[in-house]
């Protein structure tokens, strides 16, 4: 399962919608891919179709696609918006990471 926290639910619902999607049908599709400076990084991006091998979770009024093959890297993973002095953006704490680096967008296990 992925949580998202209350700050990155409302960021997400604006984003969406300025966007040109819709939170009640449309999805958050969360992911994991090669690269980064740790080995993986995180993809974020917004979707109107699922995929047939998409696990599908809500959490906070957002809908959140995931892939299988990222799903495991993903359980547990709390979707968190930022908007300190370091930036603004999503965090993602993931308690499957063992080593992040220090943009957070990257993680190794």
């Amino acid at each position: 399962m992925i949580k998202v926290s209350d700050t990155a639910s409302k960021r997400i619902i604006d984003m969406m919608k300025d966007d040109g999607f819709d939170a009640t049908r449309d999805y958050v599709r969360v992911g994991v891919k090669s690269g980064g400076c740790s080995g993986l990084s995180y993809e974020l991006k917004f979707d109107k179709e699922l995929g047939e091998n998409d696990k599908l979770f809500e959490d906070n009024n957002v809908k959140i696609a995931v892939e299988k093959k990222s799903f495991l890297y993903l359980v547990g993973t709390v979707l968190e918006y930022s908007g300190g002095l370091n930036g603004k953006g999503f965090v993602f704490n993931n308690p499957n990471a063992q080593r992040t680096c220090g943009c957070g967008e990257s993680f190794s296990l």
